[in-house]
Parts: structure tokens; C-alpha cells; sequence
């Protein structure tokens, strides 16, 4: 059995996904266009568009896949896109959502592919950095919070596509 440590309980969590949108709406303004990469983001993607309208936005939702881990505890090295968004967003501000800031590759990758697209702006927002752990250098615009180089779960996040349903991030022991 694996044991779950907590790092960030669930009030913990909403808390700063409120602050998150907050300084979001303020920064990026009302109308923007939502990209999760999924599927670690889905549930922060969830709770921080909702928390986006509550703060006067009106985000647009779209979703890409990508991965580099697959059912491993490592990064591969190399993000391979399962999913794309639409392509239908040129000259408007998108902000793009994942679960966490690991070795920066995909988050590199999946803003690059959406520069392409003739956007005004791309922004990046992280639930979960860790700066320890960077292969390409890149800080995201927002991010929720900073973890040590340990290997999380649950909001969302998943170890071999266990513990996605956790309402609260954990260390695994």
C-alpha cells in the first residue's frame, strides 16, 4: 500500500485558488481563453475558472493533452502532444493551465505550440512548482505553490492513474 503524506489540504487548496484568480482577472483581464493541459490540470481547471468568474472574468475553456511521464515517476524528457487545442483563438490572451512546473518541459512545449497561433499574450499558471527539478528554464506567471523535489498526488494529479480523486496533495512516502 502506498502511504499518502499531506503537503496542502483541501480548504488550503481553495483558498489559494481563489487568490490565484484574483490576481489572474486583475493581471490578464476579464475575457481570456483557458487552456488545461490535461489530464493532471483537470480538477485545478475546474475550481480555478469558476473561481475566474467569480472575480469578473469570463474565461473560454479549452483542453490539449500532453505527457512525459506516462506510468512513471520520472520525466521521460520528451512531451509528446496526445491532444490539441483548437486553433481558433488568434489575438486573444491565453492563459495556460497545468498541474505542476517539474522540469519545465512541458509547460515549454505547450506554450510554444500556442505562440504559434498568433495570440496577444500567453500566460502560464501552475497549481505546483518545483524549481528543483528543472531541465529548461522557465517560471510560470502564476502559481499556487512551491514544493520541495518530492513526488505529489491527488487534486488531480496521479501516480500510475492513482490518486487523482484525493481532495488534497500529498507526498507519497
Amino acid at each position: 500500500m502506498t502511504e499518502i503524506v499531506t503537503l496542502f489540504s483541501a480548504e488550503e487548496i481553495a483558498a489559494r485558488v481563489q487568490k490565484l484568480a484574483a490576481e489572474i482577472a486583475a493581471t490578464v483581464g476579464p475575457e481570456l481563453i483557458v487552456i488545461g493541459i490535461l489530464k493532471g490540470s483537470f480538477v485545478f481547471l475546474a475550481d480555478l475558472v469558476r473561481a475566474l468568474d467569480a472575480a469578473g472574468a469570463r474565461p473560454r475553456i479549452e483542453l490539449m493533452r500532453l505527457s512525459s511521464y506516462g506510468r512513471a515517476k520520472e520525466s521521460s524528457g520528451t512531451v509528446q502532444l496526445i491532444g490539441d487545442a483548437p486553433r481558433d483563438f488568434e489575438g486573444q490572451p491565453v492563459l495556460l493551465v497545468d498541474d505542476i512546473v517539474d522540469t519545465g518541459l512541458s509547460l515549454t512545449y505547450g506554450r510554444a505550440l500556442v505562440a504559434e497561433r498568433h495570440v496577444a499574450k500567453v500566460w502560464t499558471c501552475a497549481l505546483l512548482d518545483k524549481p528543483s527539478r528543472r531541465k529548461v528554464e522557465i517560471a510560470a506567471d502564476f502559481v499556487g505553490f512551491e514544493i520541495p523535489d518530492v513526488f505529489v498526488v491527488g487534486y488531480g494529479i496521479d501516480y500510475a492513474e492513482r490518486f487523482r480523486h484525493l481532495p488534497y496533495i500529498g507526498k507519497v512516502a
